[in-house]
């Protein structure tokens, strides 16, 4: 599949083509769901915690007597019903993580990586490469290639010199490809790749480490 290419000034573009894996038809799409959720599930702490009957501090004394009062009768004052009381069927901690095997995070891989080809949505560079560190210089290396939304970049290997000099674009997130998942690559408006990047991420996609 041919992809937008960029030098590495990001001043000229061309097309080139990349053995991108393809789908037909809706194949993939239910993998890629079920990744993204274990994904978001995998990344919730699961500490939530309310205060049973058993474990609110109070007293055990009955609020008022058995009869006579004309209302219903009640035990304690740390019952649900209670103002300071306890919780009924609250959230205890729990671990929410989900597994998910190797076939199917490939293929959910390799399934949102040719829909954001599809739409437009992936860039490649020749080089992630500024002249120094300064946040300037690769800003508006940048903004030749994507100059709104929230951009994913991707390269083989990062430079101390690229770290630092991207880490305070706020619409910014640096990653390596082989440490991307699908749901990095849908959660983000454009995906930009390095060229040795990308063949990273294609290595990995067609059985390598």
């Amino acid at each position: 599949m041919k992809i937008k290419f960029f030098s590495a000034d990001g001043a000229s573009a061309s097309e080139k083509e990349f053995p991108i894996p393809q789908f037909e038809g809706d194949k993939g799409l239910q993998a890629l769901k079920q990744v993204i959720l274990a994904v978001q599930a995998n990344q919730r702490q699961g500490t939530v915690s309310t205060k049973t009957r058993s474990t609110v501090h109070g007293t055990g004394k009955k609020p008022f007597r058995q009869k006579g009062t004309g209302t219903a009768r009640q035990g304690t004052k740390v019952a649900p019903q209670h103002y300071h009381g306890s919780v009924a069927h609250g959230p205890q901690p729990r671990d929410f993580s989900q597994r998910i095997n190797r076939k199917m995070r490939k293929v959910a891989l390799s399934r949102a990586l040719f829909d954001r080809v599809v739409d437009g949505e992936v860039a490649v560079i020749e080089k992630w490469d500024v002249a120094e560190r300064k946040t300037r210089l690769f800003n508006e290396l940048l903004g030749k290639i994507a100059p709104a939304g929230k951009i994913l970049v991707l390269d083989d290997s990062w430079s101390d010199q690229n770290i630092l000099a991207a880490r305070n674009i706020q619409r910014l997130e640096v990653n390596e490809a082989s440490d991307v998942n699908a749901f990095d690559l849908s959660n983000y408006d454009q995906v930009i790749f390095s060229e040795k990047g990308l063949e990273r991420l294609l290595t990995r996609l067609n059985g390598g480490n």
